[in-house]
């Protein structure tokens, strides 16, 4: 299977941000990709504000358009993530779908993990207008088991670590990692992810200026399960291509058959642990 990352530069202007993403998802359909996985908040991204005033339903026109694109094109998206609008939330999701190429949305993961860090001399406070998913989501693509997950929560290996014992190859990571964070921990966490997990992992980042006060890092990338990163995204809006050979997962994990070696009788959580 061949996949896609593409990496935007998205603003508040809905419309642009849609039309920049259905060029970029032609053009790695027309080089052969049959999974295109778009960045986090690729249909509007801002302050609280913009956010806000940009969420949509999950049948409003961004996911409707990315299923258009996927019956038309013949190819399988995960629509990056949106702010999404629910009756039933009182906040904003922050809300990943997986459409397969049909354009049917086979699965719906809304972020676990919250944003909400001091870093670089900003505050971040995703919580102020979102609230947290609560399930562990996996969807099929043909009849490859995809993994979904939304940008902080690549520092929460346990996410990874279900995703891949519910039987994941593939994990998709959508996101606006900042400048700050992206520089020294992006490619070791998703390398880490992939090599832990042993499966592949797709990672789609917004690049460049980040309304109202922050940039975001971009070097999208495409990792394999020995940890190889098989393509990097330069410091513009485009995409990236890899072929996934899952030949290659089944053989990692038959060299280092860790998976198969945990001990989950020997392991006990932590009660009543603060740090």
């Amino acid at each position: 299977m061949r996949a896609a990352a593409v990496q935007l530069n998205a603003t508040a202007d809905k419309d642009q941000n849609l039309e920049t993403a259905e060029h970029l998802v032609r053009g790695a359909a027309s080089e052969g990709a049959r999974l295109i996985v778009l960045p986090e908040k690729w249909n509007v991204l801002g302050d609280a504000e913009a956010i806000t005033a940009g969420a949509e339903p999950l049948d409003g026109p961004s996911i409707t358009a990315v299923r258009d694109w996927a019956r038309e094109l013949g190819v399988a998206i995960c629509a990056g993530s949106i702010p999404e609008r629910s009756v039933d939330r009182a906040r904003l999701s922050n809300t990943s779908a997986l459409i397969a190429a049909d354009g049917e949305i086979v699965a719906v993961y809304r972020k676990i993990h919250m944003f909400d860090v001091d870093v670089g001399g900003v505050s971040y406070r995703e919580s102020d207008t979102e609230e947290p998913g609560e399930a562990v989501v996996t969807g099929d693509i043909a009849d490859v088991r995809v993994g979904l997950t939304i940008c902080y929560d690549l520092r929460f290996p346990e996410l990874y670590r279900i995703l891949a014992l519910r039987e994941a190859r593939v994990i998709t990571v959508p996101a606006a990692f900042t400048m700050e964070t992206g520089r020294d921990h992006w490619e070791v966490l998703n390398r880490a992810r992939a090599i832990e997990n042993q499966l592949f992992v797709v990672a789609a980042g917004q690049i460049g200026k980040a309304p109202p006060h922050f940039r975001s890092y971009g070097r999208s990338m495409i990792v394999d399960p020995w940890g190889t990163v098989l393509a990097t995204a330069p410091d513009s809006e485009g995409f990236i291509t890899a072929d996934l050979r899952f030949n290659r997962l089944d053989e990692v994990r038959s060299q280092i058959p860790s998976l198969a070696n945990r001990r989950p009788e020997s392991y006990e959580w932590p009660q009543g642990v603060t740090v």
